[in-house]
Formats: structure tokens, sequence, C-alpha cells
């Protein structure tokens, strides 16, 4: 990934708190001359390891986990806020309109060999840990124990389970830090009007506190 070090994001509990907001992950697998890339929800074990380990599951019939049976490396990205940056914004345009639009965003790219576990207590405890998590402060919880045992069972069989030892984080957070403080400020109030511009908004007014 091409990274500036002003974009540059290391803290872990940073990373971390990326991967936990947004679970949805892209699994991108290189095998037999092609490359997937599949959506699949993750939970972080960030305890365990020396950067963390990632859990999923995937259905049996999807082939990506037949590509990481040896031990296959992978990369999963995690999509952050990300918002259009009009430089109508910047406020050093009414100084020398030597500004152009960009695009902000924040990502974690996540890295290791994947293992593929068929183990029913492992699926189950992944299962239980990613309801749990999805689950919280909803007025009624679902539990796996909610469904019939029966059911349950032949669910389990349809799905496989996939484990990284994550062997890097990397992180880039386009936020504005390259330009001017007055600069940030107006892509605040900009993004600030803007439907969905608000989570994007208090990254780059990050960068001024």
């Amino acid at each position: 990934m091409y990274n500036q070090a002003a974009f540059l994001e290391e803290r872990p509990e940073v990373l971390h708190a990326l991967l936990r907001a947004h679970p949805l992950g892209t699994l991108i697998v290189a095998s037999g001359g092609s490359v997937s890339a599949d959506l699949i929800p993750f939970i972080l074990y960030p305890d365990e390891g020396g950067h963390g380990v990632l859990r999923a599951h995937v259905a049996r019939a999807n082939p990506v986990w037949q590509a990481l049976r040896d031990g296959g490396e992978c990369l999963v990205l995690f999509q952050g806020p990300h918002a259009y940056v009009s430089p109508s914004w910047y406020a050093s345009k009414a100084e020398h309109h030597k500004v152009v639009p960009t695009w902000n965003y924040a990502m974690v790219q996540a890295r290791g060999t994947a293992r593929v576990v068929e183990d029913g207590a492992w699926l189950h405890r992944a299962l239980s840990d990613l309801t749990a998590v999805h689950e919280a402060g909803l007025p009624q919880p679902w539990q796996l124990s909610d469904a019939p045992p029966d059911f349950l069972a032949a669910t389990m069989k349809a799905i496989v389970g996939i484990e990284i030892p994550l062997a890097s984080l990397a992180g880039k957070w386009k936020a504005n830090q390259n330009r001017s403080q007055a600069d940030r400020e107006g892509v605040v109030q900009g993004l600030r009007t803007q439907p969905a511009g608000g989570a994007m908004a208090a990254l780059v007014q990050a960068t001024l506190e």
C-alpha cells in the first residue's frame, strides 16, 4: 500500500478500533493464477498472537476456503469512513486557487497466513462470539441456543472457519493532515454539510486537536 508519512497510522488501539467499527472485511486471496475477493464479517481477537488473530467463516460452497487449505497467505482490507473533499472548502482557495479535489479515507490492511478450520467446537465459539458482538445492545439479543439444535448442527456443517494469525496491520488515515490548519477547519465545516460526512469530519477534526 502506498502511504505517505503524514497519513501513516501505526497505533494498535486505533487500528483495532477501525476493525471493530467496520468488521466487514474484503478477503483477498491469490491462488492458481487468479485473485478472489470476498466480503466477510470478521472478529478480531487482539490479545492472541503477536498482532492479534482474525476469525470468520464462509459457506462451504465458497471456493475461497479451498484456496486457503494449505495455509495460503492472504490480505484483508477494512474500509473506514471516506468522503469526497471539495477544493472550495479550503481557506487557501481564496488566496491562490492552487487547489484540487481529493478523497479522504481511513483503512487498515491485515496480512497473515490463513488456516482452514472445520472443528465443531471452534465454529461454535466463533459463531457465538460473532453474534454476541453484533447482538449486543439489541432489546432481545439472539443467541445460538435460540435455534433448534438439529437446525444449528446442519447449518454448521454448511460452513467452514477461517483463522488468520496476523503478521502485520498497516493503517492509512488520509484526513488532510498535509493541509494547513485553516484548510482542515474548512474541510470539517464542509463535510458537516454533507449527508454522510460526519464520520470523516470527526477524523479531520481529530487532526486539529
